[in-house]
């Protein structure tokens, strides 16, 4: 009895603990969805506040705006791009070490342009512009440079997998028209008579109209004499005795012995 009260505690701790911790990491993906949304809805607003500025304000103070959206456009580009790209193609993590390296420059220029919005002293702050908009660009030019090398990249192996289907597509097709078995040659047919066609204003030709001799006959009979010209024919038994010659012998009676 003491055994099995053990074993339900110790299942009950058990679940309990395996509570705790779902409890857990679940209030920290909320937190960091959360914070997400925050980081998200603040770099919105901070868009959308420079590209304000940068219409609105001329001189320096506008020119800084320009540059500070230009700088985090193209930095986050570059980061999504990559960030994409490397789960699928693991070659391209020497390219992110790079762009963190360079998120670092980025990240200090930004927070440098973000100072000098409030300056007072408009002459220095011209002053330092070229110097600004030289590293700006540098920065967005290996950002960009980067983002549509890993694009070219993904394009190219997908080209290439599109030709390699493409192939075994080509090849299956052709396996599939081989026939195993060739049908046997049909021989070729007998051209049929061809009836020719009566037409009803070409009647057939007519026979000669017969004379009124022989006229319904169709084929022609043998001629025959008529009985007033004809020999007549000798009997099979002559009716008068044959005429006697001197020169022929009597006949022999027959004996009867």
């Amino acid at each position: 009895m003491e055994a099995v009260i053990a074993v339900f505690a110790l299942l009950f701790v058990l679940f309990l603990g395996l509570g705790a911790y779902a409890t857990v990491k679940v209030v920290g993906a909320a937190k960091r969805g959360v914070d997400r949304g925050l980081t998200q809805a603040r770099r919105t607003v901070e868009d959308h506040t420079l590209r304000a500025k940068s219409f609105a304000q001329p001189g320096a103070a506008g020119e800084l705006a320009q540059l500070r959206l230009k700088l985090r456009t193209s930095m986050r580009a570059t980061q999504e791009a990559l960030h994409a790209a490397v789960a699928e193609d693991s070659s391209l993590k020497e390219s992110v070490g790079l762009f963190e390296r360079l998120s670092a420059h980025g990240h200090e220029l930004d927070d440098e342009l973000k100072r000098l919005e409030s300056e007072p002293d408009r002459a220095a702050l011209a002053e330092r512009l070229p110097e600004l908009r030289e590293r700006t660009e540098r920065i967005t030019h290996s950002a960009d440079s980067l983002r549509w090398a890993a694009r070219d990249r993904a394009r190219r192996f997908a080209d290439d997998d599109l030709d390699s289907l493409s192939a075994q597509i080509d090849l299956e097709s052709g396996a599939l028209r081989h026939w195993t078995t060739e049908p046997e040659p049909r021989p070729a047919a007998s051209p049929e008579p061809r009836s020719r066609p009566q037409s009803a204003a070409t009647p057939w030709p007519e026979a000669p109209a017969a004379d009124a001799a022989t006229a319904g006959q169709t084929w022609p009979e043998t001629p025959q004499s008529s009985p007033a010209h004809e020999p007549a024919r000798p009997a099979i038994s002559p009716s008068a005795p044959r005429p006697t010659y001197p020169w022929q012998k009597k006949p022999r009676p027959e004996s009867t012995t």
